[in-house]
């Protein structure tokens, strides 16, 4: 039996405005860790449909900053600040788009980002792996040193060399899973804490 997309955390956020049920997920994971202080600046990518945008918007405040960046166009949120951008967040040129907007790096970079699937296993782990390595890569330049990440990974052929990777630039890395998953999904989310750039990164 496959998931059921209207289920109580479909309705529920529909009911409370948000655009996805993913919101919750979010929500779940700040109240667990506390990645979203007020007045901090927030990049999110992979940030369609806007859900998670809302979410951090609320939790930083009016003194806070949130980009969102999706190759899909984001329809525009009526929040004084949030911004989105549609590009590729593989593309570096795009990552200084999102630092530009926010004024600079980010102090918290979420990424509940997915590449589009082929149903071919292989294919499809070398494509979040990938997706994964790139926002790695990223990291010296959207995120500041002692910073937090919150991302979602992927179980493939490469996951531990990704947890190693993720390990040497984070003082502390957890892995999790929201209770508002959907039933039956294997989804983890892993936690950076306390940013150090590596020095031969970029």
């Amino acid at each position: 039996m496959g998931y059921q997309r209207k289920d109580a955390h479909y309705r529920r956020a529909k009911a409370a405005g948000y655009r996805a049920r993913s919101a919750y997920k979010l929500a779940e994971l700040d109240d667990r860790f506390g990645l979203l202080k007020p007045a901090a600046r927030v990049a999110d990518l992979g940030a369609w449909p806007g859900g998670w945008l809302q979410v951090a918007a609320e939790r930083v405040g009016t003194d806070g900053r949130v980009v969102g960046v999706d190759l899909e166009p984001i329809e525009p949120l009526a929040i004084a600040n949030v911004t989105c951008i549609r590009g590729d967040l593989r593309d570096s040129a795009t990552i200084g788009q999102v630092v530009q907007a926010l004024a600079g790096p980010a102090s918290t970079v979420l990424c509940d980002a997915a590449p589009k699937l082929t149903g071919v296993r292989a294919t499809d782990d070398a494509r979040c792996e990938a997706l994964l390595e790139s926002v790695l890569d990223a990291l010296p330049l959207l995120l500041v040193p002692g910073g937090s990440l919150l991302a979602k990974v992927f179980m493939g052929p490469g996951h531990q060399a990704l947890m190693a990777r993720l390990r040497g630039v984070f003082r502390t890395i957890k892995t999790t899973r929201p209770d508002s998953s959907r039933r039956g999904s294997s989804e983890l989310y892993v936690v950076g804490r306390d940013f150090r750039p590596d020095p031969t990164c970029g």
